[in-house]
């Protein structure tokens, strides 16, 4: 029997990853341990101000401290990433500028995104991260392993082949496995390889996930789901140096 190609509606999965309170796709999807019924996580918070009861099924959560009995759900977040394009760039554009109407201070991408261009890092590179020391301690970890690209196993393709600029040898890392939160960007790897490395700053680096170059400032969240496809950790990434141009 020839297998098919089973098509679903996002209509149909709506019942599944729309929160009841906000009627808005789940954003830091969160579960009450009691019923299992899955709201945002803001959502949730603020409606517990003022209930102690589920808003679906009226259970009685906690008759004190409701907020106890809720956990992130990061699989069902990760549900959402996938069935609902360009959700994950638009909540971190929308918390970027939460930030920044606060006067808080962010990392603030490039206006053009476009991966072919090259966007202006050495404000963020240079930047004195001391204050942030313990801000990503309760994130969700991704384990990540390191390596040099190994040009003998570069597939042909478009890119590859637009691409003729030669890549500089360079060490290996000495601890090519890590643990970082899923929120760190690609531009703080980059950091942290031009420090372990000794790569003048004349020099550019970029890090490849499954052949394709990753923008300097997607997070390690968004490299998971988009190119490594939720495969078992670590993640791999490559890096890649070229000379000054």
């Amino acid at each position: 029997m020839d297998s098919k190609e089973i098509v679903i509606k996002i209509c149909d999965l709506n019942p599944h990853v729309v929160c009841s309170l906000c009627a808005g796709y789940f954003v830091d999807a969160t579960t009450i341990t009691e019923c299992l019924h899955t709201f945002c996580k803001s959502c949730i918070v603020k409606y517990f101000q003022t209930s102690k009861n589920c808003p679906m099924c009226n259970l009685q959560i906690h008759e004190t401290q409701p907020l106890f009995n809720l956990r992130l759900d990061r699989t069902m977040q990760d549900i959402v990433a996938k069935v609902v394009p360009g959700i994950l760039e638009a909540e971190e554009t929308r918390r970027r500028e939460f930030y920044e109407s606060r006067g808080m201070a962010v990392i603030k991408p490039s206006q053009d995104e476009n991966e072919n261009e090259k966007p202006a890092l050495e404000n963020v590179v240079k930047r004195d991260y001391s204050e942030y020391r313990n801000l990503y301690r309760d994130d969700e970890q991704v384990s990540l392993c390191v390596e040099r690209y190994d040009e003998s196993n570069m597939e042909d393709n478009e890119e590859e082949i637009e691409n003729s600029r030669t890549t500089e040898t360079v060490g290996t890392l000495s601890k090519k496995y890590l643990r970082c939160s899923a929120r760190m960007m690609v531009v703080q790897l980059l950091k942290l390889l031009r420090m372990k490395l000794n790569i003048p700053e004349e020099k550019e680096v970029e890090i490849v996930c499954n052949e394709h170059v990753i923008h300097p400032f997607r997070t390690m969240k968004f490299i998971w789901i988009s190119e490594w496809l939720n495969r078992a950790p670590p993640m791999v990434l490559h890096y890649r140096v070229y000379g000054a141009s």
